[in-house]
């Protein structure tokens, strides 16, 4: 059996890890393939340095493009590399366009699939990330699962079960490792702050949602009288210096390494957010979270109380971060036992 690990973006990065480890502990013939859909060293290299990954042994570099020129250009630099090393199978986690050109890629060539972290809906297919996430979902010959609800919704969209696989969220075992470390590092973070992360196309590339975030983020600022930090990505700057935007109030850093960010979320008061994975993370930690979107694939964390949907309307924004302050964060994880990555490489060993 030989695995083909494709990543392509920092949270693919971390929630592959464990994987990885699994594989190697497993002693599973894999190699390491890095489409370089995240483009930057910050956001890239150093987090398999501290993940204390092996380095990948391609790198397609494709760098930023238009979706669908990028999904294209990692769709033929795939084929290439797939021709050469024959795998028997093809692990993608997520819903990136990384994981889209995996999906169909693998798929136009009879090569096993398995997508970790399937099942997660939205249902709001203005997301791109929705679409990916179905389509990968339709091209998997393995589903790995990060919930009991995600299996049931693949269960009604008529997938068979014998597909289907229930392990957990990875993102949960890279928490539990790094943690420790993550306390440790020497980079202070002290006094009472809100955190702050927003990077999804569908909200920086528009300029008049990007505004409308901004400005949520600095009345949160002002009426909680707290400190918004705000580890921006290229794109996100890069954006709002087009469309004119200012960051007035705000606390923008540059994008943060794999341990100062979870530093960061672990000792905040409360996290703002657009991200799927933060709101994974915020859970895990015992941390309020409040999702700047109106839909989220993680209704878990809506569920248990630790997460709530306020959109990008400023007023609402207000009222959640008013609620959240005060949470109790006596919630339970959701996600697993920080075992996922165990049981997935169980899964493909028994093949």
């Amino acid at each position: 059996m030989k695995v083909a690990v494709i990543i392509g973006t920092r949270p693919e990065i971390i929630k592959m890890s464990p994987v990885i480890r699994a594989l190697e502990k497993a002693e599973l013939e894999f190699f390491i393939l890095h489409t370089g859909q995240h483009y930057s060293y910050s956001l890239d290299d150093v987090f398999i340095q501290q993940l204390k990954l092996p380095q990948p042994d391609y790198n397609l570099d494709v760098g930023s493009r238009p979706p669908v020129g990028q999904t294209a250009k990692i769709m033929e630099g795939l084929a290439h590399i797939l021709v050469k090393e024959k795998p028997d199978l093809v692990l993608v986690l997520g819903d990136t366009n990384t994981v889209l050109a995996g999906a169909i890629a693998t798929a136009k060539m009879k090569i096993k699939l398995g997508h970790i972290e399937a099942g997660l809906r939205s249902y709001d297919r203005s997301m791109p990330e929705e679409l990916n996430r179905i389509l990968a979902d339709n091209c998997s010959d393995l589903m790995f699962t990060p919930t009991e609800n995600a299996r049931q919704i693949l269960l009604r969209e008529g997938f068979a079960p014998e597909k289907i696989f229930m392990t957990g969220n990875t993102i949960v075992d890279a928490v539990y490792k790094h943690l420790e470390f993550a306390q440790a590092d020497s980079r202070e973070v002290s006094g009472k702050y809100i955190l702050a992360t927003v990077h999804r196309t569908e909200n920086v590339d528009d300029k008049d949602k990007f505004a409308l975030i901004i400005t949520c983020l600095r009345n949160v600022a002002k009426k909680f009288n707290l400190p918004v930090i705000y580890p921006a990505h290229p794109h996100s700057t890069n954006k709002a210096k087009e469309y004119g935007l200012e960051f007035k109030d705000i606390t923008v850093i540059p994008p943060t390494d794999y341990l100062h960010f979870l530093k960061l979320e672990s000792k905040a008061e409360v996290i703002l957010t657009d991200s799927g994975g933060v709101q994974e993370e915020a859970c895990i930690l015992g941390v309020p979270c409040i999702t700047l979107r109106d839909n989220t694939e993680r209704p878990e964390t809506l569920d248990i109380g630790a997460n709530v949907l306020a959109g990008t309307n400023p007023e609402k924004v207000l009222e959640c971060v008013n609620i959240m302050l005060g949470k109790d964060n006596n919630w339970g994880n959701p996600f697993g036992d920080g075992k996922a990555g165990e049981r997935i490489a169980e899964v493909i060993k028994s093949l």
